[in-house]
């Protein structure tokens, strides 16, 4: 994989400027971490040599100064909302967040249920967590909220929300997702806090849009696809072009409340620091790209990827029409399109030669591999064997797994576990494999070769199985597909 991105810098000049805005406000900052505080993989998908978890690896730099909160929405625990890259419910990823966190060796204290309005499920999950020695606050839903200043910034508003009992002077909000309500929390601590008296501020840390790129940079784009469903959109800040006569990229929800917020700063401190919401944030992510030619492919193909993705969703009646017309055009605004892909191309005309399932992957020197469906193999599962058997050097008439030991394994899908589907899939044929290397040279030497797969393309002509798109997950591949079943 070529690298667009210094994670070295990254780490040692974020963790300064957090240092240096926390000094700006005296007693305490709460800062709001948009996006995925760990397993961001679509920042290291986008800026290849970003870490999934670099932003976690920063803060524990300020681990001593640091403690986290957890924010979950009431209607997200009603709703049994599931994080679609790792397919658990929000409650659950609380949880999972937290032992992260711990075992990292931050503090986190406390879990923060917003937008609460007596929800029976909200409060049999905070007594589940109260039970576990979690303490837990309610945040209520405000009436008119964030527009209603005046009742936001009283007693009947913020007010009513329980105060959150913080010790260090940085404190990370996170949550599960977005919708959550991180920012309100913030926003009404600062309200308690000036109550008792202690100075404290806010700050945002958002990857994306990347405020210092292009507006139109591959990236920022692939911003906006990512988040199609949410209808956010990149704009350029008015509010910091009028202030400072630069041009800075956020993105509409920060730009469209920023009077509200300013407002709210106001009536709380009798001014606001900031003269704009990109003066809010504090992420030097764009200071950090070493290969601007690697991460522009990188961001089209991510592009490509979630149009793939938004089509194959729609497919299955989770989707909408609108979030693909939107990937759609945000294609055209790239100059790309799904050609560009060579993987596609390169699928689909296995499919036409061999008038079955196919699927092609390009490994990192260009070179195209492709495979078709059989009766004894699905084509993602031929096509594991082959590219290995290319890597490894291993003539393509050469059969890893004989046929006969195939045959038993089909039966045992078929007869005993009545399924439906006799092909191997990908999984099998690694489990195969690997029973085979404790004899098979080639076969070892095929499984060796499986972490070059890391950071490759691939694109199938019908959508997989859950398992075969779990296993090229584990592989690092870019899977897309056509919005075909099987």
């Amino acid at each position: 994989m070529k690298y667009g991105f210094d994670s070295e810098k990254y780490l040692k000049i974020q963790s300064e400027h957090i240092k240096e805005r926390i000094a700006k406000f005296g007693d305490k900052l709460y800062l709001e971490f948009g996006g995925k505080l760990f397993d961001d993989f679509h920042a290291s998908r986008v800026l290849p040599g970003f870490l999934p978890d670099i932003k976690l690896q920063m803060l524990t730099q300020l681990s001593d100064v640091a403690e986290i909160v957890i924010v979950i929405s009431a209607v997200d625990i009603e709703k049994n909302k599931v994080r679609g890259d790792l397919g658990i419910t929000y409650d659950v990823d609380v949880l999972r967040l937290r032992d992260e966190f711990i075992g990292r060796g931050f503090m986190v204290n406390s879990v923060v249920i917003t937008h609460y309005n007596g929800q029976a499920s909200a409060d049999a999950y905070r007594h589940r967590l109260e039970r576990l020695g979690i303490k837990v606050y309610y945040h209520r839903i405000i009436e008119g909220y964030p527009n209603n200043v005046a009742l936001i910034d009283s007693e009947d508003g913020f007010g009513k929300n329980d105060y959150v009992e913080t010790q260090r002077p940085l404190v990370v909000i996170t949550a599960p997702g977005p919708g959550s309500g991180k920012m309100a929390v913030c926003l009404s601590q600062l309200y308690h806090e000036n109550k008792r008296g202690i100075k404290a501020g806010y700050a945002k840390y958002e990857t994306f849009p990347i405020w210092n790129l292009p507006l139109k940079h591959p990236v920022n784009i692939a911003y906006e696809a990512a988040t199609a469903d949410l209808n956010d959109v990149n704009m350029i800040d008015p509010f910091h072009l009028e202030a400072y006569g630069e041009t800075a990229v956020n993105y509409n929800r920060d730009i469209e409340i920023f009077p509200v917020l300013n407002a709210i700063f106001e009536s709380i401190y009798g001014e606001n620091p900031y003269k704009s919401p990109t003066d809010m944030g504090v992420n030097m992510a764009g200071y950090c790209l070493s290969d601007d030619e690697v991460c522009c492919k990188a961001s089209k193909d991510e592009i490509i990827r979630r149009y793939y993705t938004a089509l194959c969703e729609l497919a299955i009646g989770k989707g909408s029409e609108n979030e693909v017309n939107k990937i759609a055009l945000l294609m055209k605004q790239a100059k790309i399109t799904t050609a560009d892909r060579k993987t596609t191309i390169a699928a689909k005309e296995r499919k036409e030669q061999e008038n079955a399932q196919s699927a092609a992957i390009e490994l990192e020197d260009g070179t195209i591999i492709t495979a078709h469906a059989s009766a004894l193999l699905g084509s993602s599962a031929a096509l594991i064997l082959n590219v290995t058997k290319h890597i490894a050097g291993i003539g393509h008439e050469v059969k890893l797994i004989p046929q006969a030991m195939i045959e038993p394994i089909q039966k045992t899908k078929v007869d005993i576990l009545n399924g439906k589907n006799p092909r191997l899939h990908t999984d099998e044929v690694l489990v195969a494999l690997s029973m085979l290397s404790l004899w098979d040279e080639n076969c070892r030497k095929a499984l060796d070769c499986l972490p070059q797969l890391n950071g490759c393309q691939m694109h199938s002509t019908v959508m997989l199985s859950e398992v075969d798109r779990k296993i090229f997950k584990k592989l690092g591949i870019g899977l897309t597909s056509d919005p075909v079943k099987k």
